[in-house]
């Protein structure tokens, strides 16, 4: 093995030290895949360094369903995680994500009942973290395959990737924690751009936020809006992607809180059938807002265009409750809206960001 990139100990570092803050005696559940070898020895060695236990799960995909069974096994079994599986999520004191894939479509071949079962599952394994009762992180490492998917060549991928991960973040915390000053003090939040204008209430909610915890990168701030406040209509332009399918130009009417129309430039059929996966799946569960300046054009990998400075992204499905949110689903899905051209926010009736520049 060659020489070790150093950002790669730095990123480790962040992971071990911000992210989680590991202490004596956690069992540190890393799900990760192959090509993630380089952190994830880091990452084993400095958790070794705090008296912590490393339990490294490794799949090609991503534990704890893995494709090469989820695409043969009854699917009864695909809805279900094992066991011991189980027992994992149950016991662990915290959640290390580090995906690194040699190919960002591997489940697009499976049916969609099949690909939704292995959601279901997955949401079993999940649930702590999403109630937040335990530190968690999710992050990438660098290949080529996402490389590829940013239209870059690897050296350039690993820089901008690193330029988005190793940030000052106690000084991107702050200022973000001004901005959401703003926005916990509002009753109502305006979107209004390219075929776009949705309301929705934040009243008696407030928000949080992500500076380089829960997600690396961070760089953002979000709430779980009201759930049944949500009217009008937002165009997503930042393509996105359902359980590895493409999904392009989606477009979502909302009243009273529920997706009432749906429709996509492609991908429609994944678009309808994430909707109608469970009772939840056509509520907002998030509204985020995007602050890394670092990320400056969309990546086609949501964790990093949804941080991007300029621009919303809300998630349909599943809420989270530390942040006030009540909404249930087996669904988390993040859409991607860029404000940058001909967009706005407005809080109770102020402009407060337009064309992607905070006016507060």
């Amino acid at each position: 093995m060659g020489a070790v990139d150093p950002r790669v100990e730095q990123y480790a570092r962040l992971l071990v030290d911000r992210s989680l803050d590991v202490q004596p005696g956690w069992q540190v559940l890393i799900r990760t895949q192959p090509a993630a070898r380089p952190v994830i020895e880091e990452l084993v060695r400095l958790i070794t360094e705090r008296r912590a236990y490393p339990v490294v799960r490794m799949n090609f995909s991503l534990f704890p369903v893995d494709e090469a069974w989820a695409s043969e096994a009854p699917l009864e079994l695909v809805g279900e995680i094992a066991p011991i599986d189980r027992y994992a999520s149950d016991h662990m004191d915290a959640r290390i994500t580090v995906e690194a894939p040699d190919n960002t479509r591997g489940v697009a071949a499976m049916s969609a009942e099949r690909r939704a079962a292995m959601r279901k599952a997955t949401a079993v394994f999940l649930r702590r973290t999403m109630n937040d009762e335990i530190p968690w992180v999710g992050c990438y490492f660098p290949t080529n395959a996402l490389a590829q998917e940013a239209g870059m060549p690897l050296p350039a991928f690993e820089d901008f990737f690193y330029g988005a991960c190793l940030r000052d973040w106690d000084a991107e915390s702050e200022s973000m924690h001004r901005l959401l000053a703003r926005f916990d003090a509002a009753d109502s939040v305006r979107i209004v751009g390219d075929e776009t204008d949705l309301t929705m209430s934040l009243r008696g909610r407030t928000g949080e936020v992500d500076d380089g915890h829960v997600n690396l990168p961070g760089g953002e701030f979000f709430f779980s809006p009201v759930e049944d406040s949500a009217d009008g209509t937002i165009l997503f332009g930042v393509p996105t992607e359902f359980n590895s399918a493409p999904v392009t130009g989606i477009r979502l009417t909302f009243r009273n809180g529920r997706v009432e129309q749906a429709s996509a430039d492609q991908g429609e059929d994944e678009l309808l059938a994430a909707l109608d996966m469970d009772d939840g799946a056509r509520f907002i569960g998030e509204l985020g807002i995007g602050c890394n300046e670092g990320i400056t054009k969309p990546m086609r990998n949501t964790l990093y265009d949804e941080k991007m400075a300029g621009t919303i992204h809300i998630a349909v499905g599943a809420s989270y409750p530390k942040v006030g949110g009540k909404n249930v689903s087996s669904l988390h899905w993040d859409i991607v809206k860029d404000l940058r051209r001909g967009g706005r926010i407005e809080l109770d009736g102020e402009v407060v960001q337009e064309n992607g520049t905070w006016l507060i």
